[in-house]
């Protein structure tokens, strides 16, 4: 597949079908801790997080809003950490229960930014579901309460996550070869 980076194919570490299950899983975790709540608000973090948000959200069985986030950081010059909402939501968030949407927890710093200041911001609870865990790159610590796959330190593309805006479209988590990464 040529998606403007050469005939870089990634190597699939976690198929369509393996997805599939394990959003149906977590969809009737989430739909059975939250059958209570008269107040939920999922919160998707841009871009990455589209694919895993709807798939996940078309198989909850309780009703649910929806708002997204988008963050970015402000570079290599910076302390880490330190992070720009370009983004924000537009839902009154007081007195909700709040379910933050993350493809990927690499180092955490940004998602312990957002999980902060959706608490700061009053929600009555906040929890994290993010389809994947790169825990062996976790500088700050940030607790997942709905976990789709932990997986090794590989760059990973596909299902939302991109290199340089590419192969978001992929229907699968493919490995990008260090080769190519390096070489870009």
């Amino acid at each position: 597949m040529d998606q403007a980076k050469g005939n870089l194919e990634p190597v699939v570490l976690i198929g369509q079908q393996e997805l599939a299950q394990r959003i149906s899983e977590l969809a009737s975790e989430i739909s059975r801790d939250y059958a209570a709540s008269d107040r939920l608000i999922a919160v998707g973090v841009l871009k990455g997080s589209v694919f895993f948000l709807t798939d996940l959200l078309k198989q909850l069985a309780i009703p649910v809003r929806v708002d997204f986030f988008q963050t970015s950081s402000y570079g290599a010059s910076t302390s880490p950490g330190e992070v720009r909402i370009v983004k924000d939501i537009d839902l009154p968030i007081r007195g909700a229960d709040v379910l933050l949407i993350e493809d990927i927890v690499d180092t955490g710093y940004t998602l312990r930014t957002i999980l902060d200041l959706l608490k700061f911001r009053g929600a009555r609870s906040v929890k994290l579901c993010a389809l994947l865990d790169k825990a062996c790159r976790r500088v700050v610590d940030v607790p997942i309460d709905y976990r789709g796959f932990k997986i090794d330190d590989h760059f990973v593309v596909g299902y939302g996550l991109d290199y340089d805006e590419h192969y978001r479209n992929l229907p699968y988590i493919g490995i990008v070869p260090a080769e190519a990464v390096h070489s870009h």
